[in-house]
Protein backbone atom coordinates (compact mmCIF):
# COMPACT_ATOMS: atom_id res chain seq x y z
CA UNK A 1 0.00 0.00 0.00
CA UNK A 2 1.10 3.63 -0.61
CA UNK A 3 1.47 6.09 2.12
CA UNK A 4 -1.61 7.81 0.64
CA UNK A 5 -3.64 4.47 1.00
CA UNK A 6 -2.42 4.25 4.33
CA UNK A 7 -3.82 7.07 5.74
CA UNK A 8 -6.62 6.91 3.88
CA UNK A 9 -7.43 3.46 5.59
CA UNK A 10 -6.74 5.15 8.73
CA UNK A 11 -8.89 8.05 8.49
CA UNK A 12 -11.86 5.82 7.70
CA UNK A 13 -11.14 5.04 11.84
CA UNK A 14 -9.37 7.78 13.39
CA UNK A 15 -10.32 11.57 13.18
CA UNK A 16 -7.31 14.13 12.96
CA UNK A 17 -3.51 13.33 13.89
CA UNK A 18 -2.39 13.59 10.16
CA UNK A 19 1.35 14.12 11.47
CA UNK A 20 1.17 10.61 13.35
CA UNK A 21 -0.49 8.85 10.48
CA UNK A 22 1.65 9.90 8.09
CA UNK A 23 5.07 8.85 9.59
CA UNK A 24 3.50 5.94 10.67
CA UNK A 25 2.99 4.96 6.79
CA UNK A 26 5.76 6.53 5.31
CA UNK A 27 7.49 3.86 7.72
CA UNK A 28 5.48 1.32 6.26
CA UNK A 29 6.20 1.99 2.73
CA UNK A 30 9.86 2.24 3.62
CA UNK A 31 9.59 -1.73 4.46
CA UNK A 32 8.71 -1.92 0.76
CA UNK A 33 11.15 0.22 -0.48
CA UNK A 34 14.35 -1.40 1.32
CA UNK A 35 13.24 -4.70 0.05
CA UNK A 36 13.38 -3.53 -3.69
CA UNK A 37 17.09 -2.43 -3.15
CA UNK A 38 20.28 -4.67 -3.81
CA UNK A 39 21.26 -7.08 -1.39
CA UNK A 40 24.54 -5.52 -0.17
CA UNK A 41 22.53 -2.36 0.35
CA UNK A 42 19.66 -3.43 1.96
CA UNK A 43 21.35 -4.78 4.94
CA UNK A 44 22.85 -1.11 5.99
CA UNK A 45 19.26 0.29 5.21
CA UNK A 46 17.64 0.81 8.88
CA UNK A 47 14.41 1.61 10.25
CA UNK A 48 13.52 5.04 11.11
CA UNK A 49 11.82 3.95 14.63
CA UNK A 50 8.99 6.07 15.90
CA UNK A 51 7.89 7.69 19.16
CA UNK A 52 4.15 8.91 19.64
CA UNK A 53 3.79 11.46 22.03
CA UNK A 54 0.43 13.01 22.93
CA UNK A 55 -2.59 13.09 25.88
CA UNK A 56 -4.43 9.75 27.02
CA UNK A 57 -7.01 8.93 24.35
CA UNK A 58 -6.20 11.07 21.30
CA UNK A 59 -5.43 7.61 19.26
CA UNK A 60 -2.02 7.03 19.89
CA UNK A 61 -3.43 3.04 20.36
CA UNK A 62 -5.93 3.24 17.95
CA UNK A 63 -3.24 3.95 15.45
CA UNK A 64 -1.28 1.14 16.01
CA UNK A 65 -4.82 -1.49 16.42
CA UNK A 66 -5.65 -0.44 12.94
CA UNK A 67 -2.12 -0.70 11.45
CA UNK A 68 -1.96 -4.04 13.08
CA UNK A 69 -5.19 -4.90 10.69
CA UNK A 70 -4.47 -3.44 7.17
CA UNK A 71 -0.54 -5.03 7.03
CA UNK A 72 -0.34 -8.37 6.42
CA UNK A 73 3.11 -8.45 8.38
CA UNK A 74 4.09 -9.70 12.17
CA UNK A 75 2.64 -6.79 14.50
CA UNK A 76 2.74 -7.34 18.39
CA UNK A 77 1.37 -4.35 20.87
CA UNK A 78 2.74 -4.67 23.91
CA UNK A 79 2.87 -2.83 27.11
CA UNK A 80 6.62 -1.44 28.17
CA UNK A 81 4.74 -1.67 31.75
CA UNK A 82 4.52 -5.34 31.69
CA UNK A 83 8.31 -5.80 31.42
CA UNK A 84 10.99 -5.95 34.34
CA UNK A 85 15.06 -6.07 34.09
CA UNK A 86 16.88 -9.10 33.12
CA UNK A 87 17.49 -11.30 35.99
CA UNK A 88 14.41 -10.14 38.46
CA UNK A 89 11.01 -12.23 38.42
CA UNK A 90 8.54 -11.20 35.49
CA UNK A 91 9.03 -10.67 31.82
CA UNK A 92 12.44 -9.61 30.32
CA UNK A 93 13.00 -7.44 27.06
CA UNK A 94 13.34 -9.72 24.86
CA UNK A 95 10.98 -12.00 25.16
CA UNK A 96 8.97 -9.35 23.08
CA UNK A 97 10.93 -10.61 20.26
CA UNK A 98 9.70 -14.22 21.16
CA UNK A 99 5.97 -13.33 21.02
CA UNK A 100 6.56 -11.69 17.37
CA UNK A 101 8.31 -14.50 16.06
CA UNK A 102 4.82 -16.56 17.37
CA UNK A 103 2.63 -14.32 15.16
CA UNK A 104 5.13 -14.99 12.46
CA UNK A 105 4.58 -18.28 12.76
CA UNK A 106 1.43 -17.77 12.62
CA UNK A 107 1.24 -15.60 9.72
CA UNK A 108 3.36 -17.95 7.50
CA UNK A 109 1.54 -21.13 8.68
CA UNK A 110 -1.78 -19.64 7.16
CA UNK A 111 -0.31 -19.29 4.08
CA UNK A 112 1.10 -22.67 3.96
CA UNK A 113 -2.07 -24.06 4.69
CA UNK A 114 -3.64 -22.31 1.91
CA UNK A 115 -1.10 -23.42 -0.47
CA UNK A 116 -2.18 -27.84 0.90
CA UNK A 117 -5.59 -27.50 1.45
CA UNK A 118 -6.65 -29.02 -1.91
CA UNK A 119 -4.28 -31.78 -1.47
CA UNK A 120 -5.54 -32.37 1.88
CA UNK A 121 -8.98 -32.15 1.22
CA UNK A 122 -8.42 -35.05 -1.50
CA UNK A 123 -6.61 -37.14 1.35
CA UNK A 124 -9.10 -36.70 3.55
CA UNK A 125 -11.97 -38.00 1.24
CA UNK A 126 -9.58 -40.73 0.75
CA UNK A 127 -9.42 -41.25 3.99
CA UNK A 128 -13.18 -40.75 5.05
CA UNK A 129 -13.91 -43.79 2.14
CA UNK A 130 -11.54 -45.87 4.02
CA UNK A 131 -13.24 -45.63 7.77
CA UNK A 132 -16.86 -45.84 5.36
CA UNK A 133 -15.78 -48.83 3.05
CA UNK A 134 -13.20 -50.97 5.08
CA UNK A 135 -10.99 -52.79 2.89
CA UNK A 136 -12.29 -51.23 -0.58
CA UNK A 137 -9.33 -49.83 -0.70
CA UNK A 138 -7.53 -53.15 -1.03
CA UNK A 139 -5.93 -54.92 -4.33
CA UNK A 140 -6.51 -58.71 -5.01
CA UNK A 141 -3.84 -59.41 -8.54
CA UNK A 142 -5.43 -62.73 -8.71
CA UNK A 143 -9.53 -61.27 -8.45
CA UNK A 144 -9.93 -58.58 -11.09
CA UNK A 145 -13.54 -58.87 -11.15
CA UNK A 146 -13.99 -58.20 -7.35
CA UNK A 147 -11.35 -55.03 -7.85
CA UNK A 148 -13.36 -53.94 -10.48
CA UNK A 149 -16.65 -54.08 -7.81
CA UNK A 150 -14.71 -52.39 -5.01
CA UNK A 151 -13.79 -49.64 -7.29
CA UNK A 152 -17.31 -49.11 -8.23
CA UNK A 153 -18.67 -49.07 -5.17
CA UNK A 154 -15.99 -46.76 -3.82
CA UNK A 155 -16.44 -44.36 -6.95
CA UNK A 156 -20.20 -44.13 -6.04
CA UNK A 157 -19.60 -43.65 -2.22
CA UNK A 158 -17.62 -40.62 -3.39
CA UNK A 159 -19.89 -39.24 -5.21
CA UNK A 160 -22.25 -38.95 -2.52
CA UNK A 161 -19.54 -38.07 -0.43
CA UNK A 162 -18.63 -35.22 -2.17
CA UNK A 163 -22.55 -34.19 -2.44
CA UNK A 164 -22.80 -34.02 0.74
CA UNK A 165 -24.75 -36.60 1.13
CA UNK A 166 -23.56 -38.77 4.01
CA UNK A 167 -22.59 -35.71 6.45
CA UNK A 168 -24.61 -37.51 9.24
CA UNK A 169 -23.53 -40.76 8.91
CA UNK A 170 -21.42 -41.84 11.79
CA UNK A 171 -17.93 -43.73 11.87
CA UNK A 172 -15.31 -45.03 14.39
CA UNK A 173 -12.43 -42.87 14.41
CA UNK A 174 -8.98 -42.78 15.97
CA UNK A 175 -8.57 -39.54 17.62
CA UNK A 176 -5.50 -38.82 19.45
CA UNK A 177 -6.21 -37.46 23.06
CA UNK A 178 -3.97 -33.83 23.59
CA UNK A 179 -1.55 -34.41 26.48
CA UNK A 180 -2.31 -31.75 29.38
CA UNK A 181 0.08 -29.15 29.06
CA UNK A 182 3.41 -29.76 31.28
CA UNK A 183 3.77 -26.59 33.51
CA UNK A 184 7.53 -26.00 34.10
CA UNK A 185 8.69 -23.41 36.71
CA UNK A 186 11.92 -21.20 36.60
CA UNK A 187 13.14 -18.48 38.33
CA UNK A 188 13.16 -16.78 34.81
CA UNK A 189 9.70 -17.78 33.63
CA UNK A 190 9.05 -20.30 31.17
CA UNK A 191 9.08 -17.72 28.27
CA UNK A 192 12.78 -17.57 28.77
CA UNK A 193 13.60 -21.28 28.03
CA UNK A 194 14.54 -21.21 24.27
CA UNK A 195 14.01 -25.02 24.14
CA UNK A 196 10.16 -25.96 23.19
CA UNK A 197 10.30 -27.77 26.02
CA UNK A 198 6.19 -28.67 25.95
CA UNK A 199 6.57 -29.96 22.29
CA UNK A 200 9.20 -32.38 23.51
CA UNK A 201 7.28 -33.84 26.15
CA UNK A 202 4.64 -34.02 23.99
CA UNK A 203 6.61 -36.59 21.40
CA UNK A 204 8.56 -38.38 25.05
CA UNK A 205 4.81 -38.78 26.45
CA UNK A 206 2.92 -42.44 25.15
CA UNK A 207 -0.04 -41.08 22.78
CA UNK A 208 -3.23 -41.79 24.40
CA UNK A 209 -5.88 -42.61 21.42
CA UNK A 210 -9.40 -43.02 21.52
CA UNK A 211 -11.86 -44.40 19.66
CA UNK A 212 -15.01 -42.22 19.13
CA UNK A 213 -18.49 -42.48 17.22
CA UNK A 214 -18.33 -38.81 14.92
CA UNK A 215 -20.46 -38.17 11.89
CA UNK A 216 -18.37 -37.38 8.33
CA UNK A 217 -18.98 -34.07 9.21
CA UNK A 218 -16.51 -33.85 12.72
CA UNK A 219 -14.12 -36.59 10.82
CA UNK A 220 -13.92 -34.35 7.82
CA UNK A 221 -12.40 -31.68 10.39
CA UNK A 222 -10.41 -33.64 12.47
CA UNK A 223 -8.74 -35.85 9.47
CA UNK A 224 -8.52 -32.10 7.93
CA UNK A 225 -6.15 -30.46 10.72
CA UNK A 226 -3.96 -34.13 10.20
CA UNK A 227 -3.52 -34.21 6.96
CA UNK A 228 -2.25 -30.18 7.31
CA UNK A 229 -0.18 -30.59 9.77
CA UNK A 230 1.39 -33.49 7.83
CA UNK A 231 1.50 -31.78 4.49
CA UNK A 232 3.62 -28.83 6.70
CA UNK A 233 7.12 -28.91 6.46
CA UNK A 234 7.81 -27.43 10.03
CA UNK A 235 11.42 -26.56 9.11
CA UNK A 236 10.88 -24.58 6.43
CA UNK A 237 7.72 -22.81 8.41
CA UNK A 238 10.34 -21.77 10.84
CA UNK A 239 12.80 -20.46 8.30
CA UNK A 240 10.25 -18.32 6.51
CA UNK A 241 8.73 -17.16 9.79
CA UNK A 242 12.22 -16.09 11.02
CA UNK A 243 13.04 -14.16 7.61
CA UNK A 244 9.34 -12.23 7.58
CA UNK A 245 9.73 -11.36 11.53
CA UNK A 246 13.35 -9.91 10.83
CA UNK A 247 12.16 -7.62 7.62
CA UNK A 248 8.75 -6.60 8.15
CA UNK A 249 8.42 -7.45 11.92
CA UNK A 250 6.58 -3.98 13.47
CA UNK A 251 6.79 -3.74 17.15
CA UNK A 252 4.56 -1.21 19.12
CA UNK A 253 6.20 -0.16 22.60
CA UNK A 254 2.69 1.43 24.91
CA UNK A 255 3.04 3.20 28.06
CA UNK A 256 6.59 3.99 27.36
CA UNK A 257 6.43 7.13 29.91
CA UNK A 258 5.77 4.40 32.43
CA UNK A 259 8.91 3.14 32.38
CA UNK A 260 10.87 6.69 32.38
CA UNK A 261 11.05 9.31 34.90
CA UNK A 262 14.44 10.18 37.59
CA UNK A 263 16.67 7.40 38.93
CA UNK A 264 15.45 5.51 41.76
CA UNK A 265 17.38 6.56 45.01
CA UNK A 266 16.50 3.21 47.41
CA UNK A 267 17.98 0.27 45.37
CA UNK A 268 17.90 -1.06 41.90
CA UNK A 269 15.06 -0.17 39.55
CA UNK A 270 14.32 -2.80 37.60
CA UNK A 271 11.04 -1.95 36.03
CA UNK A 272 12.27 1.47 34.97
CA UNK A 273 15.94 2.09 34.49
CA UNK A 274 16.70 -1.52 34.41
CA UNK A 275 13.95 -2.15 31.42
CA UNK A 276 15.10 0.98 29.44
CA UNK A 277 18.78 -0.79 29.58
CA UNK A 278 17.63 -3.87 28.19
CA UNK A 279 15.78 -2.25 25.22
CA UNK A 280 18.66 -0.26 24.11
CA UNK A 281 20.44 -3.49 22.74
CA UNK A 282 16.91 -4.77 21.10
CA UNK A 283 15.53 -1.47 19.76
CA UNK A 284 19.54 -1.19 18.15
CA UNK A 285 19.86 -4.40 16.62
CA UNK A 286 21.06 -8.05 18.59
CA UNK A 287 20.21 -11.52 18.25
CA UNK A 288 17.53 -13.01 20.49
CA UNK A 289 17.15 -16.93 20.44
CA UNK A 290 14.06 -18.44 19.96
CA UNK A 291 12.73 -22.23 20.12
CA UNK A 292 12.33 -21.34 16.09
CA UNK A 293 15.98 -20.18 15.90
CA UNK A 294 18.05 -16.78 16.50
CA UNK A 295 16.45 -13.67 15.03
CA UNK A 296 17.91 -10.67 14.33
CA UNK A 297 16.25 -7.75 15.21
CA UNK A 298 18.27 -4.66 13.75
CA UNK A 299 15.39 -4.22 10.60
CA UNK A 300 12.67 -4.56 13.02
CA UNK A 301 10.67 -1.15 13.20
CA UNK A 302 9.94 -0.17 16.74
CA UNK A 303 6.84 2.20 17.16
CA UNK A 304 6.65 3.95 20.55
CA UNK A 305 3.94 5.63 22.79
CA UNK A 306 3.25 7.41 25.62
CA UNK A 307 1.17 10.57 27.34
CA UNK A 308 4.15 11.78 29.04
CA UNK A 309 2.09 13.52 31.43
CA UNK A 310 4.08 13.21 34.63
CA UNK A 311 7.99 13.04 32.57
CA UNK A 312 9.15 14.13 29.33
CA UNK A 313 10.31 12.27 26.53
CA UNK A 314 13.89 13.90 27.49
CA UNK A 315 13.68 11.80 31.04
CA UNK A 316 14.26 8.53 29.07
CA UNK A 317 18.08 7.57 28.72
CA UNK A 318 20.00 9.69 25.99
CA UNK A 319 21.17 6.40 24.50
CA UNK A 320 16.97 5.12 24.13
CA UNK A 321 16.21 8.49 22.69
CA UNK A 322 18.98 8.98 19.91
CA UNK A 323 17.14 4.52 19.21
CA UNK A 324 13.48 6.71 18.21
CA UNK A 325 14.70 9.20 15.61
CA UNK A 326 11.31 10.46 14.53
CA UNK A 327 9.31 12.05 17.35
CA UNK A 328 5.72 12.96 16.50
CA UNK A 329 3.12 14.88 18.66
CA UNK A 330 -0.54 14.24 18.63
CA UNK A 331 -2.19 16.85 19.18
CA UNK A 332 -5.39 17.45 22.45
CA UNK A 333 -9.06 16.75 21.00
CA UNK A 334 -11.16 20.09 20.57
CA UNK A 335 -14.81 20.21 20.17
CA UNK A 336 -14.88 19.59 16.47
CA UNK A 337 -12.86 16.53 16.91
CA UNK A 338 -15.39 15.21 19.13
CA UNK A 339 -17.99 16.21 16.63
CA UNK A 340 -16.38 14.00 13.80
CA UNK A 341 -15.31 11.63 16.42
CA UNK A 342 -19.31 10.96 16.43
CA UNK A 343 -19.92 11.13 13.15
CA UNK A 344 -17.17 10.31 10.44
CA UNK A 345 -15.61 7.48 11.22
CA UNK A 346 -16.58 4.10 9.84
CA UNK A 347 -17.68 2.54 12.99
CA UNK A 348 -18.38 5.29 14.93
CA UNK A 349 -20.25 5.29 18.73
CA UNK A 350 -23.16 6.65 17.63
CA UNK A 351 -23.59 3.92 14.81
CA UNK A 352 -22.47 0.78 17.19
CA UNK A 353 -25.19 1.89 19.60
CA UNK A 354 -27.68 2.58 16.87
CA UNK A 355 -27.07 -0.88 15.30
CA UNK A 356 -27.31 -2.34 18.90
CA UNK A 357 -30.46 -1.28 20.07
CA UNK A 358 -31.55 -2.28 16.53
CA UNK A 359 -31.38 -6.01 17.46
CA UNK A 360 -34.25 -5.07 19.75
CA UNK A 361 -36.45 -3.53 17.16
CA UNK A 362 -35.57 -0.22 18.20
CA UNK A 363 -34.48 2.33 15.85
CA UNK A 364 -32.16 5.29 17.31
CA UNK A 365 -31.72 8.14 15.30
CA UNK A 366 -29.35 11.45 16.41
CA UNK A 367 -30.15 15.44 15.57
CA UNK A 368 -27.65 17.15 14.27
CA UNK A 369 -28.01 19.29 17.88
CA UNK A 370 -28.10 15.88 19.84
CA UNK A 371 -24.92 15.19 18.57
CA UNK A 372 -23.66 18.63 18.74
CA UNK A 373 -24.22 18.49 22.58
CA UNK A 374 -22.79 15.24 22.92
CA UNK A 375 -19.33 17.05 21.70
CA UNK A 376 -19.81 20.35 23.45
CA UNK A 377 -20.09 18.22 26.84
CA UNK A 378 -17.61 15.53 26.44
CA UNK A 379 -15.13 18.89 25.41
CA UNK A 380 -16.38 20.66 28.70
CA UNK A 381 -15.94 17.68 31.16
CA UNK A 382 -12.51 17.29 29.75
CA UNK A 383 -11.56 20.83 29.94
CA UNK A 384 -13.16 21.34 33.80
CA UNK A 385 -11.96 17.38 34.56
CA UNK A 386 -9.14 15.21 33.77
CA UNK A 387 -8.69 15.02 30.45
CA UNK A 388 -9.15 11.62 28.72
CA UNK A 389 -9.67 12.39 25.21
CA UNK A 390 -11.93 10.28 23.16
CA UNK A 391 -12.45 7.82 25.96
CA UNK A 392 -15.11 10.41 27.79
CA UNK A 393 -17.40 9.71 24.51
CA UNK A 394 -18.19 6.09 25.96
CA UNK A 395 -19.11 7.09 29.42
CA UNK A 396 -21.07 10.03 28.08
CA UNK A 397 -22.90 7.97 25.48
CA UNK A 398 -23.62 5.35 28.40
CA UNK A 399 -25.29 7.36 30.51
CA UNK A 400 -27.46 9.52 27.59
CA UNK A 401 -28.68 5.87 26.06
CA UNK A 402 -28.90 3.80 29.48
CA UNK A 403 -32.26 4.11 29.98
CA UNK A 404 -33.37 3.18 26.41
CA UNK A 405 -30.73 0.28 26.98
CA UNK A 406 -32.90 -0.91 30.17
CA UNK A 407 -36.19 -0.67 28.42
CA UNK A 408 -35.59 -1.29 25.07
CA UNK A 409 -37.26 -4.66 25.07
CA UNK A 410 -40.46 -3.68 27.21
CA UNK A 411 -40.91 -0.27 24.55
CA UNK A 412 -43.93 0.40 22.55
CA UNK A 413 -42.64 2.96 20.80
CA UNK A 414 -39.58 1.36 19.49
CA UNK A 415 -38.55 4.81 17.78
CA UNK A 416 -36.42 7.08 19.58
CA UNK A 417 -35.30 10.24 18.76
CA UNK A 418 -31.73 12.03 20.69
CA UNK A 419 -31.83 15.80 20.40
CA UNK A 420 -30.08 18.50 21.97
CA UNK A 421 -32.82 18.77 24.85
CA UNK A 422 -32.40 14.75 25.49
CA UNK A 423 -28.90 14.66 25.67
CA UNK A 424 -28.96 17.57 28.02
CA UNK A 425 -32.19 16.33 30.35
CA UNK A 426 -30.69 12.88 31.16
CA UNK A 427 -27.19 14.89 31.68
CA UNK A 428 -28.39 17.93 33.31
CA UNK A 429 -28.58 16.61 37.15
CA UNK A 430 -24.87 15.16 36.79
CA UNK A 431 -23.45 18.55 34.81
CA UNK A 432 -25.42 20.74 37.84
CA UNK A 433 -23.12 19.07 40.43
CA UNK A 434 -19.47 19.58 41.29
CA UNK A 435 -18.52 15.62 41.60
CA UNK A 436 -18.67 14.53 38.50
CA UNK A 437 -17.25 10.96 39.32
CA UNK A 438 -19.52 9.41 37.04
CA UNK A 439 -17.64 10.64 34.30
CA UNK A 440 -13.92 10.33 35.31
CA UNK A 441 -12.52 6.69 34.83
Amino acid sequence: MTPREIVAELDKYIVGQNAAKRAVAIAIRNRWRRQQLPVELRKDVTPKNIIMIGPTGVGKTEIARRLAQLIGAPFLKIEATKYTEVGYVGRDVESMIRDITDAGIGIVKAEQRRLVETDAAERTNERLLDLLLPGSNSWDPDNTEENDRQKRTRDKMKVRLLNGELEDSKVELNVEQKAVPVQIFSNLGMENMDVDFQNMFEKIMPKNNQNRQVTIKDARKILMEQEIEALIDRQTLAEKAVALVENQGIIFIDELDKVCGPSSSHGPDVSRQGVQRDLLPVVEGTTVNTRHGPVKTDHILFIAAGAFHLSKPSDLMPELQGRFPIRVELTDLKKEDFLRILTEPKHALTKQYAELLATEGVKLTYTPDGIEALADIAFEVNRTTQNIGARRLHTILERVVEEISYEGPDLVDKNVTIDGKYVRDRLNEILEKEDLSKFIL
